[in-house]
């Protein structure tokens, strides 16, 4: 395999290359890891979050390299935030912490550097990142694993004959050497006869960067990867310890809105809660996680500070009973989990009955939250209703983690609706039959939804080129099944042309729904049906959707 040059800028097809192997090895690796974990808590879910933060970091850059004015330093932007937003769990945001150190590192390289000497500073910054974001740093942890491959990496590079292949080598060997270690640092390890779990997954993710450069690849297994094993005493399954009755028993996370300023109060007040404080980011948007006993004190905390959002509360006991015996034993029923929009649309969906994962243009959901939503929902059969293209690719996967899933043992069947606009999945949710069987309630909202034409009404934010013509910024653009149809000048006009074109092939029902924007667009709408169509009925919703003043379909 081509590896990154001695010298120059380090491409954005190399990054592409890890995050993917990156990606891969932490799944065939998470359930191994998952079973380490006994510290901070014994909550068995350390491979699972590193897993889908890296997930949401390959998300995120990949829509970025793939889209219009997708260069590398955008893309790595890209990285960083996703890593950030798709955090879960401890490890997850000390992780995210890191990858964002790297990316930022990348980003600022410039091609007078070698890159032997740029990743090993990347590492180097990157422990020294993950230190800074822990309230309290523990030895034996990932951070001890993050620091030995740091000082490695800095102390090879400083030979100016040393390649970006041979940081990585030397960076993943220490790597898998702190972890044996790190029995000897943490008695909770020895007791369990087990390393550290975070410091595992962080040995996989280096395993990878070593084989991005080298060509080598890790064994197909879930036991230790790569060509050095690290014997791991473990009989099987999460190690049979208790949750320590001094400890916290609720872990908090929150996204948060606030200013630099706010964070070392917000630091102090939450350390004075709990313990396993984390607060990673910047630029306005914070990841905060801690272990906690009073949960409204550390969401307090955070309003204090700014604007909590996309708050998770987990109860340790219940978490760990879960694991052991296998989330799920009493799953029944069967609930539809759809992607929304804008609160509109959330109530819309809500009110019959789905289970609401916030999302929309811009705001694709992680796969972390589409699986949260699959699992917490105590349903054994569960439809999932994307309502955006790209978020369907992040249902199915969601969907094959579930179904996957050894804890759950095959109890959740999960079938994702391909549904590629909000009004689809409208449309399939008024056709769900609980009554049917599973098979043929999805073959009808599947026919429903795809029989449904749909359509929309936004704004041009830039210059292109459209199926339609030239556009320029602030045209107003007609979108038919994904594809800019119209451009004009006018709301209205540009509606018209929308619906003539949808109801050209006949129609009984058409379903309008306003955006946050639509300033009486929608009603318009429906009165141009009535005047040209007066034989269809209208339907009109108010979505409060961003970016598109409205949506439309035709059934």
């Amino acid at each position: 395999m081509e590896e990154t040059p001695r010298g120059g800028i380090i491409e954005l097809a190399v990054v592409l290359r890890f995050v993917d192997i990156a990606t891969d090895a932490l799944a065939r690796a998470r359930e191994e890891i998952d079973a380490l974990n006994v510290y901070p808590v014994p909550d068995g879910d350390t491979g699972t979050n590193m897993y889908l933060t890296v997930s949401a970091a390959r998300d995120a850059i990949r829509e970025a390299a793939e889209g219009p004015g997708g260069d590398r330093d955008t893309a790595l932007a890209a990285f960083s935030r996703g890593a950030l937003l798709g955090a879960r769990g401890n490890s997850g945001v000390i992780l995210s912490e890191m990858l964002g150190a790297i990316a930022r590192r990348i980003s600022a390289s410039t091609p007078q550097e070698r890159n032997a000497q740029v990743m090993a500073d990347a590492l180097r910054r990157a422990t020294e990142a993950s230190y800074a974001a822990v309230g309290r740093p523990v030895e034996g942890t990932m951070l001890t694993v993050a620091r030995a491959a740091s000082e490695a990496a800095v102390s090879l590079a400083s030979d100016p004959t040393v390649r970006a292949r041979d940081v990585f080598t030397a960076a993943a060997r220490a790597a898998r050497e702190a972890l044996a270690r790190t029995p000897e640092q943490l008695q909770v390890l020895k007791d369990a006869g087990v390393v550290d779990a975070g410091g595992r997954g962080l040995s996989v993710i280096l395993d990878a960067a070593e084989t991005v450069l080298t060509g080598r690849r890790p064994v197909p297994v879930t036991s230790p990867i790569g060509r050095h094993a690290i014997p791991i005493p473990l009989t099987g399954g999460l190690p049979e310890n208790d949750l320590s009755p001094d400890g916290p028993a609720y872990e908090v996370m929150y996204l948060l809105d606030a200013t630099e300023a706010a964070i070392p109060t917000l630091r102090t007040t939450l350390d004075g809660l709990g313990d396993s404080l984390v607060v990673v980011g910047g630029d306005g948007l914070w990841n905060v996680h801690v272990h906690v006993d009073d949960v409204g004190a550390a969401i307090e905390a955070g309003i204090e500070a700014g604007r909590p959002h996309r708050v998770r509360v987990t109860h340790f006991a219940e978490q760990v009973a879960d694991t052991r015996h296998g989330r799920g034993h009493q799953r029944d029923g069967r609930r539809i989990v759809a992607v929304a929009a804008g609160p509109g649309l959330r109530a819309l969906f809500e009110e019959a009955g789905a289970v609401v994962v916030d999302g929309g243009p811009g705001r694709r959901p992680s796969t972390g939250q589409v699986l949260e939503a699959i699992t917490s929902c105590g349903a054994s059969e569960v439809v999932v209703l994307p309502n955006d293209p790209d978020s369907v690719r992040v249902a199915q996967i969601a969907g094959q983690m579930v179904e996957n899933d050894p804890d759950l043992d095959g109890q959740v069947r999960v079938a994702v609706i391909p549904t590629q606009a909000q009004v689809q999945g409208l449309a399939a949710l008024a056709v769900h039959e609980p009554g049917r069987t599973f098979e043929q309630d999805v073959l009808e909202m599947t026919a429903t939804s795809r029989h449904a034409r749909h359509g929309a009404v936004t704004i041009a934010a830039r210059q292109a080129m459209t199926m339609a013509g030239p556009c320029e910024p602030g045209d107003v653009l007609g979108v038919i099944a994904g594809d800019f149809a119209v451009v004009g000048q006018d709301l209205d006009e540009v509606a018209g042309g929308v619906l003539g074109r949808l109801l050209a092939g006949g129609g009984e029902l058409v379903t309008l729904v306003a955006g946050e924007s639509a300033d009486g667009l929608a009603e318009r709408a429906a009165a141009w049906v009535d005047r040209h169509h007066p034989h269809v009925d209208v339907v009109v919703y108010d979505g409060g959707q961003e970016r598109y003043p409205l949506l439309l379909s035709v059934e």
